[in-house]
């Protein structure tokens, strides 16, 4: 296979997502309860994957199947019911090879909390993979954490 070179690029997005619940129980459900919110479109093993997060520096957010596993992003920082901050990759297969910087903070408001969430990416970066990861969290935060949050 011959060399190629490709451009880096760095690309940074950021939305928010409301939800009317207290930031300790949305902080359970982003740590504890990853399963029972994480879409089944986003559940890249198969249906039946088991999605973990572990929430101490080093630990993993990983989704296993049987003998099968993916490892989607490493924690770097913990504030419990405050943030939180992953490292992960991208390789070329999902559109890299790419590194992903990825906070979640938490931000209590008058009767419930403020979901900032934060990606920055460099390497092979494309407008096309930044604008499919954007709105690809903001369904999973949205259609998976908020509604899971507020109906439980």
């Amino acid at each position: 296979m011959p060399s190629t070179m490709h451009e880096a690029h760095v690309a940074q997005y950021e939305f928010e997502i409301n939800i009317d619940a207290p930031p300790s129980r949305v902080w359970r459900a982003l740590t504890d309860q990853l399963s029972s919110w994480w879409l089944p479109d986003f559940h890249v093993l198969g249906k039946d994957s088991i999605v973990t997060l572990e929430p101490v520096p080093g630990g993993r957010l990983f989704e296993q199947d049987g003998s099968k596993g993916l490892l989607w992003y490493t924690v770097l920082a913990v504030s419990t019911n405050e943030s939180l901050s992953l490292a992960g990759y991208c390789t070329p297969e999902w559109g890299g090879p790419c590194s992903t910087l990825l906070t979640l903070k938490l931000v209590e408001t008058e009767g419930g909390t403020r979901l900032v969430v934060s990606d920055a990416l460099y390497g092979l970066v494309a407008e096309k993979q930044i604008e499919s990861l954007k709105s690809g969290w903001q369904q999973m935060f949205d259609d998976g954490l908020r509604k899971f949050v507020e109906a439980n």
